[in-house]
């Protein structure tokens, strides 16, 4: 037998496992060559909520009417505060699609780990694939929702009420990557920490409860005044992007030059420790969960 026939040919594989070898390492290439894998758990997200319901995804449409509705009532009514001349419904909306939107991106994302122990141990894809697709889920549901917020822009539109600014809506799909940037990495961060800290998981959800009404919300930022109470909000980093987005749709909003920076610059610090996290913990989560 010829020598050289006893050495295994140089093979081209199609993918190669490899170890990260720094913590700020992202796998574009795998994450790329598993896209299909975004769909399938999109399409099995948004399936698996409204299965077996009767009304099934029309709870899309229900959920923000009938929460706008109680805001109406409760801060619109018994608290009788203003909208900056908005019409309450329309205001609450908005507000309530854009909130949702991320506060849906944190929560899903905090339990990537706990959540999908069972997949991470037996098969192999690129890790953030599950992050990621969870953010594509919330604007899948986020764009259904602005269905609802439309009808009725259209309307008081029509009437004279409210008149967009058609230069900042452009800026919104700006703002849903910064809000899922954001949302996915504090998730991530509070996911890796819950392999470990179990209690963690049940603070996020009273934590984004909290944290939605230290940002306008259900309140125009002009309501906070000139004092100590505006700048807590304004260093709040979800309260400018949500004044730029409701500038946009509803056009009117209050946003600073300096705040917006300041939300960036967070959200870019939170999405890198949130990787470098998220990396340090896949490697060895599996003997914790």
């Amino acid at each position: 037998m010829n020598i050289k026939d006893r050495n295994p040919e140089k093979k081209e594989w199609t993918i190669e496992i490899r170890p990260k070898k720094r913590l700020l390492d992202i796998d574009l290439k795998g994450l790329w060559l598993y896209r299909d894998l975004f769909y399938m758990y999109v399409k099995r997200d948004i399936i698996t909520v409204y299965k077996q319901t009767i009304l099934g995804p029309a709870w899309l449409f229900i959920n923000p009417i009938i929460s706008s509705l109680i805001y109406c009532f409760i801060f619109g009514g018994i608290a009788g505060m203003d909208t900056d001349g908005i019409p309450q419904m329309l205001f609450y909306l908005s507000g309530n699609a854009i909130w949702t939107y991320f506060a849906t991106c944190v929560t899903q994302n905090a339990s990537t780990f706990t959540a999908n122990a069972n997949v991470f141990g037996k098969v192999y894809f690129p890790r953030l694939t599950t992050p990621i697709s969870n953010v594509l889920t919330s604007i899948v549901t986020f764009l259904i929702q602005m269905v609802v917020v439309l009808i009725f822009l259209m309307f008081y539109i029509i009437n004279g009420s409210v008149m967009p600014n058609l230069q900042i809506c452009f800026t919104i799909p700006i703002i849903l990557i910064q809000l899922g940037i954001m949302g996915m990495g504090i998730g991530i961060i509070v996911s890796s920490l819950t392999t470990k800290y179990r209690d963690l998981s049940v603070l996020v959800t009273f934590g984004i409860q909290l944290w939605m009404y230290i940002t306008p919300v259900v309140y125009p930022l002009s309501q906070a005044g000139i004092g100590k109470l505006r700048y807590i909000l304004l260093i709040n980093p979800v309260t400018t992007p949500i004044e730029l987005f409701r500038c946009g749709i509803l056009g009117k909003g209050e946003v600073e030059i300096t705040y917006l920076i300041w939300s960036w610059i967070f959200t870019i610090i939170v999405a890198v420790a949130g990787i470098m996290i998220f990396n340090k913990v896949e490697r060895t989560f599996m003997d914790t969960v």
